[in-house]
């Protein structure tokens, strides 16, 4: 096809293709929206409190994550929030941490990505004991 000789209702059906492809959109956020998939991240939940792992499956809110650790208790190394565990760690020696389980699925409503430092402290900190 010459694009220099196209119809008047050539141009309008390419047009219209284009405007009809929700699909195309739609792909380009889904991958947006799951871009930490195969990352290791934190989770907070309403009911389940703060988890880290693997971000295996994201669809809406709902999550799983591969070898999660339940973050019972934790401390940030800088700061106080959730976040900066995600970007500096925690003090281990204040925070409870339990052992991974082989998968857990959740309900997310915040996903926060982990930097090297804090994935070496989450997964290296000890599995807490009950007293």
């Amino acid at each position: 096809m010459d694009i220099n000789k196209l119809t008047l209702k050539q141009i309008i059906d390419i047009k219209n293709m284009q405007l009809d492809a929700p699909t195309q959109t739609l792909t380009k956020s889904h991958k947006g929206l799951n871009k930490m998939i195969g990352e290791k991240v934190i989770i907070r939940t309403y009911s389940a409190g703060a988890w880290f792992g693997l971000l295996c499956e994201k669809d809406g809110n709902e999550v799983i994550l591969a070898n999660g650790r339940r973050m019972w208790k934790w401390w940030a190394k800088e700061s106080i929030s959730l976040s900066a565990v995600a970007l500096y760690g925690i003090k281990q020696d204040k925070s409870k941490i339990v052992e991974p389980v082989d998968s857990v699925w959740l309900e997310a409503i915040e996903i926060i990505h982990c930097s090297k430092v804090a994935i070496v402290d989450l997964e290296g900190a000890p599995n807490v004991q009950a007293i």
